[in-house]
């Protein structure tokens, strides 16, 4: 199965919601979907409360303290939240279960630095059949800052996979436990179209069995 870690040491730059958006089109697409959430504000079993019975299933998968854990039998996509200062040893645990790592960054100069140490960290613990790729978010392409994340993501060697805008959509359909791949596409169409290279990469994850 694909397990997929959204991970950023730095708070505040998206995690949660990309990890529910992502989680939310895999059940969409029929897959049995799993959403774990290592974060101590707890916001994506907070969103799995939300949801609503006629949704697409997302269950909750229960981590522990030491974030080890075996994804349950019969799951198919699985995808992680994980915390603000992820390091050390943490970290390495949680890259064992990852068949690819999304980086949520946001286009600030403090976003930046912090993602850039991460990424460097990460390369010294990654496998070479793991992907890590970067996802620009709350990101206006018509703005400098959208130019200089562009800049910063290359010089950190990792792919810029897709930028998403800043809209209430996310807001407000977080707030009901949804995700854009569970309304009517007209009603999300720009953002629909920013999440087909991710939709992309994340379809080429390898689908490894869970390692120990």
């Amino acid at each position: 199965m694909p397990i997929v870690v959204v991970a950023n040491p730095k708070g505040g730059v998206g995690k949660s919601t990309l990890s529910t958006q992502i989680a939310g089109c895999f059940a969409t697409q029929g897959h049995v979907t799993m959403l774990g959430d290592a974060d101590r504000q707890q916001s994506s079993r907070l969103w799995l409360g939300l949801r609503p019975p006629a949704a697409a299933t997302v269950s909750g998968w229960d981590i522990g303290p030491d974030l080890i854990a075996r994804p349950p039998k019969g799951t198919t996509h699985l995808v992680l939240d994980t915390p603000a200062g992820l390091k050390g040893w943490r970290l390495r645990d949680v890259l064992k279960l990852a068949n690819g790592i999304v980086v949520p960054l946001q286009p600030s100069v403090f976003d930046v630095f912090a993602t850039k140490d991460f990424v460097d960290e990460l390369r010294e613990h990654l496998r070479p059949d793991q992907p890590v790729g970067v996802v620009g978010m709350r990101v206006d392409d018509r703005t400098l800052s959208a130019d200089k994340l562009r800049e910063a993501v290359a010089a950190m060697g990792v792919p810029l996979i897709t930028c998403l805008r800043d809209t209430q959509n996310y807001v407000h359909l977080t707030a009901r436990g949804l995700t854009l791949f569970d309304v009517a596409p007209g009603r999300v169409e720009k953002d629909l179209a920013q999440w087909q290279p991710l939709l992309q990469w994340l379809h080429k994850l390898p689908h490894g069995k869970h390692k120990d």
